[in-house]
């Protein structure tokens, strides 16, 4: 080949990688600037409002939780967008894996936040009414006139199973969801208060609903849960525990000496707790609570509001969610959780579209302190102590 053609040749092949190059990365740019229709369009807040929020949390952050005891996530965002975050200590302390953003913790009862949503998801596709009977789904139950509804807000009365399986199962044997609606008909067990009487948070009500959510969606609720929740709010690190093929590898749950908490023959029970997922991932779906693609307003309705008012007091719960309620203050809904050394809190600030999360697998009741932080972002009932 002369020298002329081998140059007409190294032209014609240079062109052609720089345009496919350009167009894969056009292309690329394209791709990431395509946005989630299940993600609201908040405003963007201005930088000066962003820079006072983030000296306030970091207040709060250095005060409250961030010493070398914090072993966990921590996230502040408004309307979406970030303030402040931090990722500290191990998800495996024996083989010192570091917690990073990416780290799927458990998240106890806030587990009832996305089970809850995911039924009402179903709601929404009218695959489901709230105040249809349970038994429609779980032939089993051996209960009358028990709604979703009333499993969603804990006013069923049925009894919790880290109770009633004393004595009715053996210690040593893996109890599953299934099990659950077994031993409550083989023994006839009786509610603990006559259906929708009064609230008793009961964490069977949650197991409930995941066996309702298997039934109507015939997928294992690891399954489901990533239909309906986890892939359409983009919740990457987010799964539920299979306890059969994967607790060896996920994040451990430790003691404040960084003992580890051993499984025991509950920790195979799903709906109540058992999900794993990030402080970003939870951001992601506390953004899609405000969006009508994702969840409808008559949806978000039934769950924002509060059921039970049989008592005097501020504390209520919705559908999946707490809240407190005091007059002349804006509500306060938000969900704490705690299960073996898992410690966890998720806020979400409806009027003021502000989300705060703490997470931690080494038993510290110090994130449930996050409520602290939400009379900077409205008028919640809380006094402000980091000014």
């Amino acid at each position: 080949m002369s020298e002329k053609l081998k140059a007409i040749f190294i032209v014609l092949i240079s062109t052609f990688i720089f345009t496919n190059c350009s167009e894969n990365s056009l292309y690329s740019k394209k791709e990431k600037s395509i946005e989630n229709k299940n993600f609201p369009k908040f405003p963007k807040p201005n930088k000066k409002y962003l820079r006072k929020k983030k000296k306030i949390v970091k207040r709060f952050y250095n005060k409250e939780l961030g010493d070398k005891r914090f072993n966990g996530q921590f996230l502040v965002a408004k309307n979406g967008k970030i303030i402040f975050e931090k990722y500290k200590g191990y998800a495996n302390y024996k083989q010192k894996d570091k917690i990073t953003k990416n780290t799927p913790l458990h998240l106890a009862s806030i587990s009832k936040v996305a089970t809850s949503l995911a039924i009402l998801r179903l709601f929404d596709q009218k695959k489901l009414y709230l105040d249809e009977d349970i038994r429609n789904f779980l032939p089993d139950i051996p209960y009358e006139g028990i709604s979703i509804r009333m499993l969603l807000n804990h006013r069923s009365g049925i009894p919790y199973y880290g109770y009633f399986t004393y004595g009715l199962w053996p210690l040593n044997k893996t109890l599953t969801n299934q099990d659950i609606v077994l031993l409550l008909k083989k023994h006839n067990l009786p509610l603990n208060f006559n259906t929708n009487h009064h609230f008793a948070y009961c964490n069977t009500n949650f197991a409930l609903l995941a066996l309702i959510i298997e039934k109507i969606t015939n997928k294992r609720f690891p399954e489901a849960m990533k239909e309906l929740i986890f892939e359409p709010l983009e919740m990457k690190n987010s799964f539920i525990l299979d306890y059969n093929q994967n607790r060896d590898s996920i994040s451990q749950s430790y003691n404040p000496g960084m003992s580890v908490y051993p499984f025991d023959y509950l920790d195979a029970i799903y709906g109540d707790k058992n999900m794993y997922s990030t402080a970003r991932d939870l951001l992601n779906m506390d953004k899609g609570t405000y969006c009508d693609t994702f969840l409808s307003k008559n949806a978000r309705d039934q769950m924002l509001k509060g059921y039970s008012y049989e008592s005097r007091g501020t504390k209520n719960y919705g559908l999946g969610i707490r809240m407190v309620e005091e007059k002349n203050k804006t509500t306060y809904f938000y969900h704490t959780g705690w299960w073996h050394g898992n410690t966890t809190c998720y806020s979400t600030l409806r009027e003021d579209t502000a989300c705060v999360i703490a997470l931690s697998n080494v038993f510290d009741k110090r994130v449930y302190r996050i409520n602290l932080l939400s009379p900077y972002f409205g008028n919640y009932p809380y006094e402000r102590k980091y000014d």
